[in-house]
């Protein structure tokens, strides 16, 4: 009996295994990749589902054995920010908009779309404890420098990203305390 036990928790743990590897094959773009949980739901152009059969293997591989998850993405390449030693645009807002203390914590959440030319504009303010850091937030983005477009087949295209800054660096917005009566 006590011989059993650990053949029966190694058979149980090569089960385990083999069932939380089964999962899809994803490609984004012609391009295999690990995940597609990161993906915004708004730059999904179109999703397929190919069955797990002959065809799907022979065309994908064995990683295919379970299905393939094919995903169209709304642009090739996505926008970028890259300007004198800033790699995003979160760490550029935070240097140039300057709100530093004794100023309180504030939050700013944009939704910017960038244009083919690259500018980014604001396209909606979802949240802002602050109308004057919006504002600081709304000139340093007119004055920013530009973005590389999104590209799709060689072609700039207009594409959306979100900007979520909460000033100064490292602080905390108190939450509000609310009683509700019913």
């Amino acid at each position: 009996m006590i011989r059993i036990i650990p053949i029966i928790v190694f058979a149980l743990s090569l089960t385990l295994q083999s069932l939380s590897a089964r999962e899809p094959l994803y490609v984004v773009n012609g391009r295999v990749v690990a995940t597609i949980d990161d993906i915004p739901h708004e730059d999904i152009e179109s999703i397929d589902v190919l069955p797990a059969d002959e065809e799907s293997v022979a065309l994908w591989g064995e990683g295919a054995s379970e299905g393939v998850i094919m995903v169209r993405l709304r642009y090739d390449t996505p926008a970028s920010f890259s300007t004198d030693g800033y790699d995003n645009f979160t760490d550029y807002l935070s240097d140039v908009v300057n709100w530093r203390e004794p100023n309180a914590a504030e939050r700013v959440s944009l939704r910017l779309t960038i244009g083919t030319d690259g500018r980014a504009r604001i396209g909606e303010v979802l949240q802002a404890t602050s109308r004057q850091l919006l504002r600081r937030v709304e000139r340093a983005i007119e004055e920013a420098p530009l973005w590389r477009a999104a590209m799709r087949d060689g072609e700039a295209m207009e594409s959306q990203t979100l900007v979520n800054l909460q000033l100064p660096l490292g602080s905390q917005i108190e939450s509000e305390h609310a009683v509700i009566i019913l």
